[in-house]
């Protein structure tokens, strides 16, 4: 049984063993696991109840976690998507008055689109269409995106009126015990340990249990609360309401969104063949798109991949095995979701911040002497992280790709799904810009 997983899970062709991928599988759940407070969190304030989300926010992040990592054999985690759970509640539910059960109905009928796409092969086309010079610019993109988003839950970086951001206040304790978890990881990561992510997220929580920075409430929780938003999405109230703006942009955010994510984490753990495709890629689309289908049935917002796989991939993650991995600890959360929420931010931030830095590292194989490459590249590499926003940073890369190949006579060596994909983010930018 078990060389017929090995097998089926290709572990000599990634060099896998079982300790490091339950490792990496764990590293990445640790640092996912705020997921399962802060999107019930949002989506509660539209009514829908708070037990009944958290259920279901643990259910759908351990389904599509567990489809991908078995269907797929990709380290990728799934969860509700946060940008898109923002989007879900005060833009569409509090901002346009729609209820959560139409909104419930919007989620899955984008979901039953993506699978259309998929069967199509048109998501899969999107990805091809990328320039694989692209590549190493979106991962080191996302990689200050992570880490950026590290510095500030630790409170390294603060909000700055005349100056945007700036060093927040080193005595504060959470700060000191960043600080620590970062050396930490760092002297690990020096002497090689295959585990330095974990071990530093679980030692810099130790000391601060030690020094009294991990608050912990018990509470009382009842998994059976899902039955509140359990199939009480309105896909007929969508559907009449002619939801199609909602749609859209459920279906563009994530798209792309997951696009930059799928990219980034499989140039990191080597996963892109050598003629710069990524395998199985309908399989990958085939899990992304059922989750969120399952995830509106469930209770919750568009389900996507996670950029915090990266930190999994970094501990050593290389199969499904550390996807599954993942979702199992999901499923046991639903359970124990309050022991988990006692994990804060302090003590994933010095994994985020560090597994940005292993991200950026692969920006040396962008050719930077080539204007042509050089500045798509980092117009990518600036803007994913100081818009907040992949889809974006991805967008200003492909747009100025693709004038820069026309300007200078190459545009027909580039596929016509690059310049059709370049119109869409531009169409995308004036959308924003007119709304």
């Amino acid at each position: 049984m078990r060389a017929s997983l090995e097998r089926y899970f290709k572990f000599t062709e990634h060099q896998a063993n079982w300790r490091t991928e339950i490792l990496a599988g764990l590293t990445t759940f640790i640092t996912m696991a705020y997921i399962i407070f802060v999107n019930p969190a949002i989506l509660s304030q539209t009514g829908m109840p708070l037990a009944a989300v958290t259920t279901s926010t643990c259910l759908c992040a351990a389904f599509g976690s567990i489809l991908m990592g078995a269907l797929a054999n990709y380290p990728l985690a799934l969860a509700p998507g946060m940008g898109l759970n923002a989007y879900f509640t005060y833009t569409v539910v509090k901002g346009m008055g729609v209820s959560w059960q139409t909104a419930l109905g919007a989620v899955f009928l984008s979901g039953i689109i993506f699978l259309l796409l998929t069967f199509g092969g048109i998501r899969q086309k999107l990805v091809a269409a990328i320039p694989y010079q692209l590549h190493a610019a979106v991962a080191g993109g996302i990689g200050l995106f992570i880490a950026f988003i590290g510095l500030v839950n630790s409170g390294l970086i603060v909000k700055s009126a005349a100056t945007t951001v700036t060093l927040g206040d080193l005595h504060q304790h959470t700060a000191q015990l960043a600080i620590f978890g970062i050396l930490l990881i760092a002297i690990l990561q020096a002497y090689k340990v295959k585990a330095s992510m974990l071990i530093g997220v679980l030692g810099t929580l130790t000391v601060g249990i030690l020094f009294h920075q991990v608050k912990y409430q018990p509470s009382t929780f009842n998994p059976l609360a899902i039955r509140s938003t359990f199939l009480h999405l309105d896909i007929h109230g969508a559907l009449k309401m002619n939801a199609l703006e909602i749609i859209f942009v459920f279906l563009f955010v994530d798209l792309f969104d997951n696009i930059g994510t799928l990219v980034a984490v499989t140039e990191r753990a080597g996963l892109i063949s050598e003629d710069h495709t990524i395998p199985r890629l309908d399989r990958i689309f085939f899990a992304d798109a059922t989750a969120t289908v399952v995830g509106s049935l469930a209770g919750t917002s568009t389900v996507t991949s996670y950029i915090e796989s990266s930190a999994g991939v970094a501990a050593g993650g290389r199969t499904g095995v550390t996807a599954i991995t993942t979702g199992i600890l999901f499923f046991l959360a639903i359970f124990i979701a309050p022991v988990v929420g006692a994990i804060p931010g302090f003590a994933t931030a010095p994994a985020l911040i560090l597994v940005g830095a292993l991200m950026v590292a692969g920006a040396a194989r962008i050719d930077w002497d080539e204007p042509r490459i050089a500045i798509p590249s980092f117009l990518t590499l600036i803007t994913i992280p100081l818009t907040y926003s992949i889809a974006t940073g991805l967008s200003f890369g492909l747009i100025s790709f693709a004038v820069l190949e026309l300007a200078t006579g190459r545009g027909r060596r580039q596929h016509w799904m690059l310049y059709l994909l370049a119109l869409l983010f531009l169409g995308r930018f004036i959308y924003l810009h007119a709304n």
